[in-house]
């Protein structure tokens, strides 16, 4: 006959102190692992979101970043002329772009990080259709003007509307932000190609192409033919697989995170251990008493077991409300492809949330068995011989 779920409560209650330490213990560690697993969750869906299924983004050949990649522009006429890519209002969808970076100040930070600048023309406005403008405007080509993605708005130093940046040969003005869903487009600032070119000294040599296919035949076709194309020395790759890629950024970062969890997890569990063995050593009375009213052993080894569960579910819980705030907290970590920062936003989703109660009740029930256990084999003389 098994305890009632009753008598574990009760028990909880009465050691108030005990049980409020232990599972703060055991909270502190889950928050560290949800905490880890929101912020590379909020960089994967930052990268992973980027891009569209048939855009191929041409480079260099060997190239790891478009900030490293060279294309020439007699490279992109030949591009244009390929079958297979999509046209639009009789133009062929290419949007050949430039990439580097600039150092600016954040709020937080006077160092500042470095932030991507995108060169690019209105047809590669237009083929990122998941984009809208917050506020202000479109740059206009020709013009010393740029438009900042969201992330840059909120966390860098005169990057609001009306704003004016300085690189290059001079100031910039801020014209509009842009909302690019929560993708690695936030993280950037755009600018007219010519005027970029013109700045950097880059006339004839750019980053990289993006280009539109029709279907996905066409998009494996169009990366066969590039790579066999000699003349070019270029090579395709197709744009959600580039962004993806950028996630290795965080691995570091997921591992060190679990480590430490891990280790506090250890520690976690010898409280948890200690808790209930010093409960088994002050009931042992009681359950001897327990044991004279018929409940068998087994049926106290389940009780001492659904406690420590209890107490570790509880202690999963405050590490949840722990770490709840960060959700939606906008950061950013740096990239190692790319030399810049990627903006994201802490991302805890129901998954997360079931990982790490899962994980505070392994903690609970490796804990735990060992007492119960020895509570299950003490003999009933033994625990009467101390009434």
């Amino acid at each position: 006959m098994p305890l009632p779920l009753s008598y574990n409560l009760k028990n909880l209650t009465v050691r108030k102190t005990t049980t409020v330490m232990t599972a703060l213990g055991i909270g502190l560690t889950v928050a560290v692992l949800l905490g880890i697993l929101a912020l590379v969750g909020g960089l994967e869906k930052s990268l992973q979101a980027t891009g569209h299924p048939l855009h191929l983004l041409v480079m260099r050949k060997n190239s790891l970043s478009e900030l490293v990649s060279q294309v020439t522009r007699e490279a992109v006429s030949s591009i244009r002329n390929k079958p297979g890519i999509q046209q639009l209002e009789g133009e062929p969808m290419v949007s050949p772009e430039i990439v580097t970076v600039i150092n600016l100040p954040r709020h937080n930070s006077p160092e500042g990080a470095n932030v991507n600048i995108r060169g690019l023309s209105p047809m590669g406005i237009r083929m990122r259709s998941n984009l809208k403008l917050m506020e202000g405007r479109w740059f206009q080509p020709g013009q010393r003007e740029v438009v900042v993605g969201k992330s840059i708005s909120r966390r860098y130093v005169n990057a609001g509307v009306g704003d004016r940046l300085r690189f290059g040969r001079g100031d910039w003005s801020v014209v509009g932000v842009l909302d690019a869903g929560s993708t690695a487009f936030d993280s950037e600032i755009w600018v007219g190609l010519n005027q970029l070119a013109t700045d950097s000294n880059r006339m004839e040599v750019l980053s990289s192409v993006l280009v539109r296919a029709s279907d996905p035949v066409s998009l494996q076709a169009l990366q066969n033919a590039l790579a066999d194309d000699q003349r070019l020395y270029l090579e395709g790759k197709r744009e959600v697989d580039y962004y993806q890629e950028q996630t290795a950024s965080a691995e570091p970062v997921k591992f060190l995170g679990i480590f430490v969890a891990v280790i506090m997890a250890v520690g976690s569990c010898f409280a948890a251990m200690n808790t209930m063995y010093a409960a088994v050593a002050r009931r042992s009375r009681e359950i001897g008493t327990l044991r004279v009213l018929g409940f068998s052993g087994g049926s106290i080894l389940l009780a001492f077991v659904i406690e420590s569960l209890l107490l570790s579910l509880l202690g999963g819980l405050i590490g949840v409300l722990l770490v709840l705030p960060l959700h939606g907290l906008e950061s950013g970590i740096g990239n190692n492809l790319t030399f810049s920062e990627t903006g994201f936003d802490f991302r805890l989703s129901p998954a997360i949330v079931a990982l790490g109660v899962g994980f505070a009740s392994i903690m609970g029930l490796l804990g735990g068995l060992l007492p119960a256990r020895g509570a299950a084999r003490e003999s009933i003389l033994s625990a009467l011989r101390e009434l």
